[in-house]
């Protein structure tokens, strides 16, 4: 089962969350706030798997809120699902350390799929979202930051430019001839080395440092 917490200041948007969310019966909320300071406390008391996290709302914004609730709560992550895509919102919400973030327009499956997606430890973008980013990021790319791969092994560098080029594991293993074991290995090290958190930092990375269109 997995628990979520549901922060979002309209009530009737949040029953509306609620019922997509637990529809399927492998999802259940523990908690609902109202509020950025709310969701913090509930996170703390409830240890979910998932915060179902507003950008705009009263109290504490969405990204503050965002990043107490993943540095003090170990194994907590956050979906940010909001109406606003504008770049700032994005990008403040990659590196507040959400690990998903959609619009609210979103269909119901994907909006459980994702839940599950980023419990199991996978990070999400809306599709609308993605190019936005890469693209921004692609831009940083113009100037350059080669030591943030400074230390990476010429296969790792080979890994992180797949995944900036949006490969998952399987793909990764059939382009570089290893098995998806290896590449998931080689994923688990690329976080451990490299200050992200998930795939998606993973591949801001893999852009700002010149990788990306590398492969």
């Amino acid at each position: 089962m997995i628990r979520v917490v549901i922060a979002e200041d309209e009530p009737l948007l949040r029953s509306g969350l609620r019922a997509l969310a637990e529809r399927d019966g492998d999802i259940t909320v523990v908690a609902e706030a109202g509020d950025g300071q709310a969701a913090v406390v509930a996170a703390r008391a409830h240890r979910p798997d998932i915060v179902l996290m507003d950008i705009r709302m009263p109290a504490l914004d969405g990204i503050a809120a965002t990043r107490r609730v993943v540095g003090e709560l170990d194994g907590v992550r956050v979906v940010v699902l909001t109406t606003f895509d504008e770049d700032e919102n994005v990008f403040d919400a990659i590196r507040a350390g959400a690990s998903g973030y959609l619009l609210k327009d979103v269909l119901p499956e994907e909006l459980r799929s994702a839940i599950r997606l980023v419990a199991d430890g996978q990070s999400l973008l809306a599709p609308s979202i993605t190019g936005k980013v890469m693209r921004a990021a692609a831009s940083a790319r113009g100037r350059g930051r080669p030591e943030l791969v400074e230390g990476l092994s010429g296969r790792e560098r080979e890994v992180l430019a797949a995944i900036g080029r949006g490969l998952n594991n399987q793909e990764i293993a059939a382009e570089l001839f290893i098995s998806p074991d290896t590449a998931r290995t080689y994923v688990s090290r690329l976080l451990a080395k490299l200050p992200a958190r998930d795939r998606t930092q993973l591949a801001i990375i893999a852009y700002e440092s010149g990788l990306a269109g590398q492969g």
